[in-house]
């Protein structure tokens, strides 16, 4: 299988550049989120002129990038201007439409390839992926049987009862713990798809989940990989609170095991880009539990932002030279780190009443490094901006995280 493969030279777009017309070389972003803004800033140190296709006029990469394309990203018009500025496009998220990175992709290099965002949009099709690398990759995802009609319905309850309890994952558009549902019998598990509005679905068997983690690999056009170490995942409501990010933080063996297995995937794929794969460590008699692949997102991951204040080179300075087509060097951890999710929980008290948080306070302490997005309203659960400590010992690290939580009134200290 080669969804996206992207194996043909490709002269590379060097900083500084220009294209034949004499116009600096632009690099072009789908999407206007965070994730896209940093993509952006990261570009732009590089010294590449970047543009932006995003319907919000208030985007957080809009705000920041050389050119705002405010056009819905299936828009054939903005795709063309969008084509017409840059010379080598990527995504901030995987759900554009499959359809606008096809269209791209017919005049520009687009990567990661709408094949390989396709899946990801799918779980059906992640599933199944997952289940064809498992031989090669060492890990397989958790059991589970596709639900898209009341036939497999049926079958999943008098021929799957050792799926249950399970969690019932509607198949496109669940993330943040959206579009989930745990059942436990074949009665909720007939009840759930029907509140759902019973779309295409699959039940994947609850495990005794001890803790989630995550890899991030980046993959060049000429099947170069570099990846970073595995990282701890701590989520509250199904949305990231906190990443460690340090030794330690996993048995080496089971890290390792990690690491080659997202490796592997993106082989499998002949992906181009950087790809976040994320697992579950679950208790199954091994070493801190066994492993699964849990889902992939053909992008950067909110996991791997620490990467911007603790590596030589982060999850965005890769995404940028995957792109162009430059040397990708293996990153390097210089410190330990801990980053903090900062939802719009954090601007209202306890009553809800909107409040300023006390940043003063929180950037007095030592190794604090203070990411907002540039969103102009908050509200709860979205993400306005994140908090990465780093120090020159975990202990240290573990000490300020948990004095900055305190202060901002964030959930889950226990995990720190």
């Amino acid at each position: 299988m080669s969804a996206g493969l992207h194996e043909a030279p490709m002269t590379p777009i060097l900083p500084g550049s220009t294209d034949t017309a004499g116009q600096q070389a632009t690099l072009g972003v789908l999407g206007g989120g965070q994730l896209g803004r940093m993509f952006v800033h990261a570009a732009q140190r590089l010294g590449y002129r970047t543009a932006v296709l995003e319907p919000d006029a208030q985007s957080p990469a809009g705000q920041v990038s050389h050119h705002h394309i405010q056009t819905a990203y299936d828009d054939p018009a903005g795709l063309a201007q969008l084509a017409q500025l840059c010379q080598a496009i990527t995504t901030e998220f995987e759900n554009v439409p499959a359809q606008a990175l096809q269209t791209l992709a017919l005049t520009r290099p687009v990567v990661p390839g709408a094949a390989a965002v396709g899946i990801a949009q799918n779980r059906i099709a992640e599933k199944a992926l997952f289940a064809a690398c498992a031989d090669k990759s060492g890990v397989s995802c958790a059991p589970y049987a596709v639900l898209e009609t009341p036939a497999q319905l049926q079958a999943i309850q008098d021929e799957r009862a050792d799926l249950l309890p399970g969690i019932l994952k509607t198949a496109r558009l669940g993330y943040d713990g959206k579009g989930q549902v745990r059942v436990n019998t074949a009665g909720e598990l007939a009840a759930a798809w029907a509140e759902l509005g019973s779309p295409a679905c699959v039940l994947e068997k609850r495990l005794p989940l001890v803790a989630e983690c995550s890899v991030l690999v980046a993959r060049g056009y000429d099947g170069q990989v570099v990846s970073f170490a595995p990282q701890r995942n701590v989520h509250v409501d199904g949305i990231l609170a906190a990443t460690h990010a340090y030794e330690g933080t996993m048995p080496p063996a089971l890290a390792a095991r990690a690491r080659a297995a997202a490796i592997s995937i993106a082989q499998h794929l002949g992906y181009v880009g950087v790809l976040c794969v994320e697992f579950f460590v679950i208790d199954d008699g091994i070493e801190y539990g066994g492993l699964v692949v849990n889902e992939m997102a053909p992008r950067p991951h909110n996991s791997g932002h620490y990467t911007l204040d603790a590596c030589d080179v982060s999850q965005f300075d890769l995404q940028v030279r995957t792109l162009a087509g430059l040397p990708l060097p293996e990153p390097r951890q210089h410190s330990p780190a801990i980053m903090l999710n900062l939802l719009g929980d954090v601007w209202f008290d306890a009553s809800g009443q909107p409040r300023e948080p006390d940043w003063p306070a929180v950037l007095r302490l030592p190794g604090t490094h203070l990411h907002l997005y540039g969103k102009m309203h908050a509200r709860a659960g979205r993400k306005m901006g994140h908090l990465t400590i780093t120090g020159s010992d975990v202990g240290s690290v573990r000490a300020v995280a948990r004095r900055a939580a305190g202060l901002l009134g964030l959930p889950g200290l226990d995990a720190l």
